[in-house]
């Protein structure tokens, strides 16, 4: 079940991300230059998806109908990457949201979580930062 799990997503990742434009918004394209640009940033979401499991609240309870499920990527979009970036080796940015639904132990009921990261990409691979909340469909910065 995990590996069908992590090959969905991973499919889903390569499919969407294939399809950004520096904007955010989607075109068509997503040839060998786009695929290596965004090499590994499956891995990335992933690992997310791993640490918001260990570390998040609403993943605290193994209680049989308590636990974390359901994760799902909302959106993906690119962001532009400044020239300064770029000379400093930065060849992308991704900002992604991802929601689940989870327990929320102290008031007793199921809840809805929700998280919003950037991902740079640099001379030493993939980097991982918080982001403020974003909407949801787009990835445009509320």
């Amino acid at each position: 079940m995990k590996t069908l799990v992590a090959a969905l997503a991973a499919l889903m990742t390569t499919a969407a991300l294939s399809a950004c434009s520096p904007s955010g918004s989607t075109s068509a394209g997503g040839g060998p230059a786009e695929q290596e640009k965004f090499a590994g940033i499956d891995q990335q979401i992933l690992q997310w998806r791993k640490d918001i499991l260990a570390t998040d609240p609403l993943c605290r309870s193994q209680a049989e109908g308590e636990k974390c499920t359901g994760f799902e990527v909302a959106c993906k979009a690119e962001r532009e990457v400044a020239p300064a970036e770029q000379s400093a080796g930065v060849t992308a940015h991704v900002v992604a949201a991802m929601t689940w639904n989870g327990f929320d132990e102290k008031f007793k009921h199921a809840q809805s979580g929700m998280r919003a990261v950037e991902f740079t990409k640099g001379r030493s691979g993939w980097t991982r930062t918080d982001h403020k909340p974003v909407n949801p469909q787009t990835c445009a910065d509320l």
